[in-house]
């Protein structure tokens, strides 16, 4: 039947006149919109890059399911990181080309289609609902996942799309409350798919990530009906190349794979090996944790000067403020006077509010902030 059609307002076009006048601005744009990384690629990742430019991995088809080395990064990452043993929870992994197109292919490799239901966060990352309307599934959009009642008896429910932390709001889902999200997912026949992109960025009080939805006391001991999504594009700056991974069911992941080997989604061969040094390269992505934190921490102090209700989120890279007018697109306007650049929370299901991103240099967020505060 081939891709249905999709209607969600997810259009970066859409900010071109704002960028236009914020350009004109004294000093020009300070853009704090779409979140791509600004800062250097870690050392150890351009080595592993070089190191295997001409390698068997490089000049020959590459591996979809990743080389015996990254599976073991992979393995080693969730273990060292996430405090999860992906072999005793019987999980598989398979490297994704990013981890948008994992989302966006997410309902159709689950085979999902007309009269599927598909949960998710009504305030939530637009590609979600993009890729359930891709399936021709139906999205059923809901204020709080971890509200079970609030889905588990709806007919037909096949999936359930879980972010912590957040992209826009930064919340984090608690252990407990993932794993009744897990358990009633499993009562009705549903897969619950966990985006966990922003999991090493948890700002809360002696914090270090966030729950994961592998984490044996969360799935009872088993990956059954589990996926979770990673992302190597914030932590290691590696948006350009591509790299993430999906794990989780063994027999689902197994599917996918698959289906990713027929239609041609493989990392190539050396980025699969920067990928794996991305992975163990935890003192780097420490320092990056570092960065964004005290970007995030000026960002809100800025905002609330400003008048904005702001505070520094629970997870991931964004202030999410309530507009001032009460409506994004008016603060988008002001905003770009100032020569700032926001995202509208209209591309995220909440209209009344703007995200900021800390992904800009620090130069770049300490002119935004300067400006905010003038």
């Amino acid at each position: 039947m081939g891709f249905h059609a999709y209607e969600s307002p997810y259009d970066w076009g859409r900010i071109a006149a704002y960028k236009t006048t914020a350009k004109a601005a004294p000093g020009g744009m300070v853009d704090l919109s779409v979140g791509s990384p600004a800062d250097p690629v870690p050392a150890s990742v351009r080595q592993a890059l070089a190191d295997a430019a001409d390698a068997p991995n490089a000049y020959g088809y590459p591996a979809t399911a990743g080389t015996a080395d990254l599976r073991r990064a992979i393995d080693e990452w969730f273990r060292d990181q996430r405090g999860v043993d992906l072999k005793s929870v019987n999980a598989g992994v398979t490297p994704t080309v990013g981890s948008k197109e994992a989302v966006a292919l997410m309902a159709s490799l689950l085979h999902l289609g007309p009269g599927d239901v598909v949960v998710q966060p009504r305030v939530s990352y637009p590609t979600y609902e993009i890729g359930t309307q891709l399936a021709g599934a139906s999205v059923l959009k809901v204020d709080d996942v971890a509200d079970v009642e609030s889905w588990a008896n709806v007919p037909n429910v096949k999936a359930v799309w879980v972010n912590s932390p957040c992209n826009p709001t930064g919340a984090v889902i608690s252990a407990d409350w993932l794993a009744d999200i897990v358990a009633a997912a499993r009562r009705v026949g549903a897969v619950v798919l966990s985006d966990e992109c922003y999991a090493l960025m948890d700002w809360r009080s002696g914090a270090s990530c966030a729950p994961c939805a592998l984490n044996a006391q969360v799935c009872e001991g088993s990956a059954s009906n589990v996926l979770v999504l990673y992302s190597l594009s914030k932590q290691s700056n590696m948006a350009g190349y591509r790299t993430a991974f999906i794990a989780g069911d063994y027999q689902l992941v197994g599917e996918m794979a698959e289906y990713r080997k027929q239609i041609g989604q493989i990392i190539p061969g050396p980025v699969q090996a920067a990928m794996a040094a991305g992975l163990r390269d935890a003192d780097a992505v420490r320092a990056q944790r570092q960065r964004y934190a005290a970007r995030l921490r000026m960002l809100t102090e800025a905002l609330r000067s400003r008048g904005y209700d702001a505070a520094m989120p629970q997870g991931a890279l964004y202030v999410w403020v309530k507009a001032l007018s009460g409506d994004c697109w008016a603060d988008m306007a002001a905003l770009a006077e100032l020569g700032i650049v926001a995202s509208p929370g209209e591309f995220y299901g909440a209209p009344e509010h703007l995200r900021f991103s800390a992904t800009a240099t620090d130069e770049a967020i300490a002119d935004a902030c300067a400006r905010l505060t003038r």
